[in-house]
């Protein structure tokens, strides 16, 4: 069916949202057939000619090779994460896919462009920068996976420290944690080396209590399945084994 993607309309809680689909018109997951090779010679061509003129030079390929090919996996990609978790997938440029465009205002590195393929799924209906979600980055060497909220809001941050200390969601939460370690992944998120005002600091979940994020990854070299629909798949097994913390972060 040629409708994968998945935005949230407004309503008063995550469960009472009614899905709306984005009709794009593209073909299915069963049709998907990877990244071609061009996109990941553009990132690399793009990493070692950060400048306008040259990216100017290389605008069709940059529409063909990173636009519509991000497309198409955000499509792909989101169809099959549904039977993990409900995501927002939503292909456009400030949706799942982030501009290529670096901020700069602020950065010393004053290169204008990033040269990586940023996609984000998030769990409606808030903010993707509020939400727990399934992150995935393309360089031209390897892929960052990512899975859970790497910086929480305040009132996220509230819930969250509310949450670990509460007997039940907190021991959801070291289950959670241990099926990831199990899985041979690691969990990060550590922001604060002193357990926070009103917490005891012999708190059993203290470890958790100093977070300010929560996620976990996994950094994958460049194979032969990211220019194959076999990418779906091989991603989408990796999520699995991250999925636990995306799902109690959902649920506080």
């Amino acid at each position: 069916m040629p409708l994968h993607s998945i935005v949230y309309t407004s309503g008063r809680s995550a469960r009472q949202q009614s899905l709306v689909t984005i009709r794009t018109g593209r073909n299915s997951m069963d049709d998907y057939r990877g990244f071609p090779q061009e996109t990941t010679d553009f990132l690399g061509g793009l990493a070692r000619n950060n400048r306008k003129e040259w990216f100017e030079k290389h605008r069709s390929e940059y529409v063909a090779f990173y636009l519509e090919s991000g497309k198409a996996f955000v499509e792909a990609m989101g169809e099959r994460l549904q039977k993990i978790a409900p995501v927002v997938a939503d292909p456009r440029v400030n949706g799942s896919i982030f501009r290529i465009n670096r901020d700069v205002r602020f950065s010393e590195d004053k290169t204008p462009y990033k040269t990586h393929l940023s996609i984000v799924f998030w769990a409606g209906p808030s903010k993707k920068e509020m939400r727990s979600c399934f992150y995935f980055r393309l360089y031209s060497d390897e892929i960052l996976l990512g899975c859970g909220n790497h910086r929480f809001d305040n009132p996220t941050l509230a819930a969250f420290r509310k949450a670990v200390a509460d007997p039940i969601a907190g021991a959801a939460l070291e289950r959670a944690v241990s099926r990831i370690e199990d899985a041979d992944l690691t969990v990060d998120g550590v922001g604060y080396k002193r357990v926070p005002r009103g917490f005891d600091a012999d708190h059993p979940r203290a470890r958790f209590l100093k977070h300010n994020g929560l996620m976990t990854g996994l950094t994958l070299p460049i194979s032969e399945e990211i220019h194959s629909g076999e990418l779906v798949e091989l991603l989408a097994r990796h999520w699995e084994r991250a999925a636990p913390i995306h799902h109690w972060l959902v649920g506080i």
